[in-house]
């Protein structure tokens, strides 16, 4: 025992954790520069550096270490390059490292939802904000695990440097074995001396998880200070207290009175509604838009024109292009043919007709102001949902960050939702997820809003409470929406026309009221009849009219 302790103190083996520290190190930071190239190059949209990084990782993952150790040591003195032992295997260790490091990158960006990058990208964030404050945040929680396993991986390869006569921990261990003969106690003192190192590796990773974990808040506090896209709010002092209900926060009214009030307002401020819309200016002008998925065709040739101000209805059966329509006029697909003009500016391309950049198209979101509501919410889910509203303000349009949490806490308010201000998207309900995220694409006042049947995720108990939201938005904001929904009740009561589709193509499209009660086209009115809605004369009064949708 004494013996084994002797040699677990022994300056010469201590010495050799030095050299195993810095080979590693290198290795890892090495590793990690170059892994990072490689990710970019991979998950780029140029398929050639695609293919070099594939290349890359394919020799470099398909060759032994101790090749190329040797390689590093033996062979770059040819053609001029003479390396330390230490530098040499530092330099192995790192090409050999990153393109498993690599690979984890690119695994944590890809895990990212990719429905948050779409919600970054209708807000307007260019491929780098989008990265930095939406995928890079929430990827390297991902990454923490892999990237503790690899830098524990590294250390022990390390070992393999003592072919190259770096005396790290292995290499001086033998040499003490060799000379006295006492390999076990020797190798004993150097297996727990590793384990130590391992095991420090280890602690340092879980206490990167900790300091990441959003839902413990003391961990959480420390690292909001060294992650500035989640440094938390300044305006709130102390924690948020529900207020009391107001006009603008109160439940949703019961769907018999939400019904009576629709009717009266249908009656005389909506027809003065339809007079001056049909005499505004065209905001969304479609024509001959086509888009294929392979040879299925989604779109067939879409001719629509909205009016400011309006109110449009897209209803149809699923896969009948409603949702693809809507993400081409805010060029979240791109289409085969046709041209979407937006506020009179050509969509995707500039004034000398070539198609523009992903930077540019970011910039051209912002500008044109056109905000998306999609069906999962698609909240950023590493923020609160004050940081949902004010974060945008402030990468995209360069708000202070006084202004954008004014700006949240005023959109909180008006959707109810001032006592969840701090909360994380996973600790909200489905019904006030979605109202954040309507808060979130209406805060840079967009002229344009698409909803994309923003309650079909939903529960029904929680359909009211948004359908309110939007309901307001439409009669007070006077904003042009086009809603793509299956609930026929709220088509009726805010919608001004309602446009049917089927198989990428318009059936039909009228006035909310008259097409809802009295279609024209025979698929309309077996839509209409398959989702709940009962054919009625146009004679019928209002309220009975909005009686008959119970969908």
């Amino acid at each position: 025992m004494d013996l084994f302790l002797h040699y677990l103190t022994m300056p010469y083996l201590l010495q050799g954790i030095g050299f195993t520290i810095e080979a590693t190190v290198l290795g890892l930071a090495g590793g990690l520069a170059v892994g990072l190239v490689l990710a970019g190059m991979q998950l780029s949209r140029f398929w050639f550096l695609s293919a070099v990084a594939r290349a890359y990782t394919v020799i470099f993952r398909g060759t032994p270490l101790i090749l190329q150790l040797v390689f590093a040591y033996d062979a770059l003195p040819h053609i001029g390059l003479r390396l330390s032992p230490i530098g040499a295997a530092g330099l192995a260790l790192a090409f050999n490292e990153a393109p498993f490091i690599a690979e984890i990158l690119r695994s944590g960006v890809l895990g990212v939802e990719s429905g948050q990058r779409l919600a970054g990208q209708a807000l307007g964030m260019t491929p780098l904000v989008l990265m930095r404050h939406v995928i890079a945040p929430q990827a390297i929680r991902i990454m923490v695990p892999a990237l503790g396993n690899e830098a524990i991986s590294a250390l022990k390869n390390s070992s393999l440097a003592s072919v190259i006569s770096v005396e790290e921990l292995t290499l001086r261990s033998t040499q003490l074995a060799s000379s006295t003969f006492d390999f076990f106690a020797i190798f004993f003192a150097s297996g727990l001396i590793y384990l130590g190192l391992t095991g420090a590796v280890s602690g340092i990773q879980l206490l990167v998880e900790s300091w990441l974990d959003l839902d413990r808040p003391a961990g959480r506090a420390r690292m909001l200070r060294l992650l500035p896209w989640v440094r938390p709010p300044q305006i709130a002092a102390q924690p948020s207290k529900p207020t009391a209900p107001t006009a603008t926060s109160a439940a949703p009214p019961p769907a018999e009175t939400a019904v009576a009030t629709s009717a009266r307002m249908s009656a005389g401020a909506r027809s003065a509604h339809s007079a001056a819309v049909a005499h505004g200016l065209p905001m969304i002008e479609v024509q001959g838009l086509r888009k294929k998925y392979g040879d299925h065709a989604v779109l067939n040739g879409i001719d629509l024109t909205i009016r400011s101000g309006e109110v449009v209805a897209l209803l149809g059966p699923s896969g009948s292009g409603k949702s693809t329509l809507l993400r081409c006029i805010n060029h979240l697909e791109q289409w085969d043919s046709g041209v979407v003009r937006v506020g009179g500016r050509r969509v995707g391309f500039a004034e000398n007709g070539r198609r523009l950049s992903p930077r540019a198209v970011a910039q051209e979101r912002a500008d044109i102001g056109v905000g998306m509501v999609f069906q999962q919410f698609n909240l950023f889910s590493h923020v609160t949902a004050r940081e949902n509203i004010a974060g945008p303000l402030r990468w995209v349009h360069g708000m202070l960050r006084s202004a954008a949490n004014r700006r949240a806490t005023e959109l909180l308010e008006r959707v109810g939702l001032t006592h969840r201000a701090d909360a994380l998207p996973r600790h909200m309900s489905g019904g006030q997820q979605q109202r954040v995220a309507i808060a979130r694409a209406i805060a840079p006042n967009p002229s344009v809003l698409l909803l994309d049947e923003p309650t079909s995720a939903l529960d029904p108990e929680l359909v009211n409470e948004v359908l309110d939201v939007i309901r307001r938005l439409a009669v007070e904001d006077g904003l042009t929406m086009i809603i793509s929904t299956h609930q026929l009740r709220f088509a009726y009561e805010v919608a001004d026309r309602v446009v049917f589709l089927d198989q990428g193509v318009i059936i039909e499209e009228g006035p909310a009221q008259e097409m809802l009660s009295a279609p024209r086209h025979p698929l309309t009115a077996r839509f209409l009849q398959a989702m709940g809605a009962e054919r009625v004369s146009d004679s019928a009064p209002a309220s009975q009219l909005a009686d008959r949708f119970v969908t």
